[in-house]
């Protein structure tokens, strides 16, 4: 029973960060923005994080207080990653450049921008920042005790998780019960109908990037305070896996949580496959086949995953009608 808890306490470790990044990329979608540069703004926000967290190391006050710790980076990764997000805004509503080619140009640009930057700071001149380990939170009173639930999210998690559940909830509550969500979702199916409305479509795309970016940098650091005690420039390819998430989620909040945690348990197997028996099984089986290596085969496990949750599912797939067209008054 206890590797059960470890397994899927791991598993929410990955799946928040993912959950957070897709319900980002779905409010710039759902806005009528392709944001392919969610592992940028990941990194981005995580660099943030790292920088802020590693300036307070070993600071009495802060030592004394990990969780506001925690919460300060959040929202400083947060902010960063929204500043990041306003490049992609610019270009594709302002400017109505390609969304697909502006996103990976910022996904390029992010990881020489903080190697550089690490490099300039770093006295060892390495893009390295070490911040140190941030601890759980041990135990929530009373709701600790509740049976199963009590072991499951309020004993050795991270104040993420919560997060993770706040803005899910506020995610289902703006998109399906407010005028601002309305209007969002509007301009991403038919931003002309949405135009002649009176909605300002490049505002609500402007918004829509801009939530997406203040995810996405939170989700860069709720990835790496969970999952490492030093930030290296990347974020292994989880801003990528979001998107996967976010396709498979069908661009609904509560099916993106379905797919979020369907992904997230994979990585956890592949990241902590030591701890399960039939993981470790498979291991010896791949050494006895001749591969040398085979921790490189199990993390490869998600991504294999992913590869083919998105064949068998893709053609079910459908994107709001107008997403990575750009706007144009009066054409239709």
């Amino acid at each position: 029973m206890e590797t059960f808890y470890h397994v899927f306490q791991q598993s929410l470790n990955f799946a928040i960060p993912l959950l957070i990044v897709a319900l980002g990329g779905m409010f710039s979608e759902k806005s009528g923005v392709i944001n392919i540069a969610l592992e940028g703004i990941m990194i981005i926000g995580a660099f943030t994080g790292a920088m802020f967290l590693a300036a307070v190391r070993g600071n009495e006050f802060f030592s004394a207080n990990p969780q506001l710790k925690f919460i300060l980076a959040i929202i400083l990764g947060a902010v960063s990653g929204m500043i990041f997000a306003s490049l992609l805004a610019f270009a594709s509503v302002n400017m109505k450049a390609d969304q697909t080619i502006g996103g990976t140009a910022l996904n390029l640009l992010s990881v020489a921008l903080v190697v550089f930057i690490a490099r300039s700071t770093n006295p060892n001149s390495t893009k390295n920042v070490e911040f140190g380990k941030i601890p759980s939170i041990k135990e929530v009173p009373l709701f600790s005790k509740i049976p199963v639930l009590g072991d499951m999210f309020f004993k050795n998690v991270y104040i993420s998780t919560y997060i993770g559940i706040i803005i899910l909830l506020i995610a289902i509550v703006v998109l399906k019960k407010t005028r601002f969500g309305l209007r969002l979702s509007a301009c991403g199916e038919h931003p002309h109908a949405a135009q002649s409305l009176g909605v300002n479509v490049y505002r609500m795309r402007w918004y829509g990037v801009l939530i997406s970016g203040a995810l996405g940098g939170l989700g860069g650091v709720a990835y790496i305070i969970p999952t490492t005690v030093g930030f290296n420039g990347t974020v292994h390819g989880f801003g990528f896996l979001a998107l996967a998430v976010m396709i498979f989620g069908q661009w609904k909040p509560l099916r993106i949580l379905f797919s979020a945690l369907f992904f997230g348990f994979f990585s956890a197997m592949a990241f902590a496959y030591f701890a399960i028996d039939f993981m470790n099984a498979f291991a010896d089986f791949l050494q006895k086949m001749g591969i040398d290596n085979p921790r490189e085969i199990i993390h490869m496990i998600p991504y294999v995953a992913t590869m083919v949750a998105l064949a068998l599912t893709s053609k079910k797939s459908r994107a709001p009608k107008a997403s990575g067209i750009p706007f144009e008054p009066g054409a239709r």
